[in-house]
């Protein structure tokens, strides 16, 4: 017995988009290979300076964050109604900063770098 959730599609699946003017030719493309998606180029001196200070600070603000938070909590020892709140929320506040920073670093890549996915021309040695 067929359920109706076989005809619809799965949310997760690849958007196709209209090639040229053929209709019904399509190429499947998700949203990071249009340009303008969320990957950026840039030159890559440009790319070792994003890539080393975003390090840097994104594992500064973590770690200071967790002292923070360690400070606050007196070592996770004291009660909730004892503990320094409003250092314990910039604590928390410096992780999530850091993990921002890490995050959006992600996003930049050099000019000649591709993708792994994208050499189509070795084929896989997956038996």
């Amino acid at each position: 017995m067929d359920s109706p959730s076989d005809d619809r599609t799965d949310a997760t699946s690849e958007r196709t988009e209209s090639v040229g003017d053929t209709p019904g030719a399509t190429t499947d493309r998700t949203d990071d290979d249009r340009p303008g998606g969320r990957e950026i180029e840039v030159p890559l001196h440009l790319y070792k300076v994003v890539t080393v200070f975003s390090t840097m600070f994104a594992v500064a603000f973590v770690v200071g964050g967790f002292v923070v938070l360690d400070s606050a909590t007196q070592r996770a020892q004291l009660s909730l109604s004892e503990m320094n709140l409003p250092l314990a929320i910039l604590g928390v506040g410096m992780i999530a900063a850091g993990a921002v920073v890490y995050a959006f670093s992600t996003r930049f890549r050099a000019e000649g770098m591709g993708k792994p996915k994208d050499d189509s021309d070795e084929q896989s040695d997956n038996g």
